[in-house]
């Protein structure tokens, strides 16, 4: 017969995953911080996730935009916040990838901040105002090249995903035009379909709507293959022997500070799976034309580091340099 001492069974229930160590839960509300304006692909994803995450734990969940200087003002902001959990940056592409190569001096490095899980990933699309000559590709870079440096294109700020798609664009095709950066993807595209800009590479994602109404005309994707949603859009590299190198897809996901301790990471990134797998996330990625970007901590890390990586080489390669702010 086994003799049950109070020291043998304190090391059973230690022993017991659940009561080893409880699933963290925050105890305050939660924010979630997103470096752009209201209305393009960070703030859609920042929007549909707090919901959740509010049932999730019971909650408050609010979004909050700290637009400007390319998503340095509101990533600055978390990677100086508490590392508890309760303190989320909704990134992207830009700040978080295309910016730490671009700008001379930044306010953060890529250590500072923890990649939690992906939001979503989809390609940019080249839209443009109705008045544009234009109804391919091909027609639009003659157009630019007849009119060297007098049409604009808008972007949701210097450095993000959209700028640099036009600017490798501008270098591939040997056109110029005047860059506009906005405080974000929405006021960008409010702006194109007044006719103040004549185009932009939007993030699919959240241009979509603008396309389907008719109020801009899609020429191409960025992307390497033509996307599901406009099947009858070419892929850029499809239409230009310039283009053939021309592949770039833009990506969201959460972020929290550096030293935020492992498990709340592992928590928040569970909260996150299982907000991937509800219908209602899966049925707005596919109307947006996006992707779902889900992955363990270290497989987003994995895809974070590596787009560091890829736009750091093409941005050496250009010779591209910009001053913070």
């Amino acid at each position: 017969m086994t003799r049950i001492t109070r020291r043998s069974a304190l090391a059973s229930l230690l022993a017991t995953p659940a009561l080893a160590q409880a699933e963290w839960r925050p105890s305050q509300p939660i924010r979630i911080v997103v470096p752009a304006a209201p209305g393009g692909t960070a703030d859609i994803s920042a929007r549909l996730l707090a919901p959740y995450l509010q049932s999730h734990y019971g909650q408050n969940c609010v979004v909050e935009n700290r637009s400007g200087a390319g998503g340095v003002i509101g990533t600055s902001e978390i990677v100086r916040a508490a590392p508890d959990g309760l303190n989320l940056l909704l990134g992207n592409i830009g700040p978080q990838a295309i910016g730490l190569s671009l700008y001379r001096s930044l306010p953060y490095d890529r250590t500072s901040l923890l990649p939690v899980a992906g939001t979503v990933r989809g390609p940019n699309v080249l839209v443009v105002h109705p008045s544009v000559p234009a109804n391919t590709l091909p027609e639009f870079v003659a157009h630019l090249k007849a009119n060297p440096g007098k049409l604009s294109f808008g972007s949701p700020g210097v450095g993000q995903s959209p700028h640099l798609t036009g600017v490798w664009f501008n270098q591939a095709t040997g056109t110029e035009a005047i860059h506009i950066p906005f405080r974000g993807a929405g006021p960008a595209a409010v702006e194109l379909v007044a006719g103040n800009i004549q185009y932009m590479w939007d993030n699919l994602t959240s241009g979509i709507q603008q396309i389907r109404a008719g109020r801009v005309r899609a020429l191409a994707v960025s992307s390497a293959d033509r996307n599901f949603t406009l099947p009858d859009i070419p892929a850029a590299r499809e239409t230009m022997p310039e283009l053939a190198q021309f592949d770039v897809n833009t990506w969201f996901g959460i972020f929290v500070p550096a030293a935020t301790p492992r498990p709340i990471a592992e928590a928040l990134n569970r909260a996150m799976k299982s907000w991937h797998e509800t219908e209602e996330v899966k049925a707005r990625w596919r109307e947006m034309g996006g992707v779902s970007l889900y992955g363990s901590l270290e497989q987003y890390a994995a895809f974070v580091n590596g787009e560091i990586e890829k736009w750091g080489q093409v941005i050496r390669k250009e010779g591209l340099q910009l001053d913070a702010g």
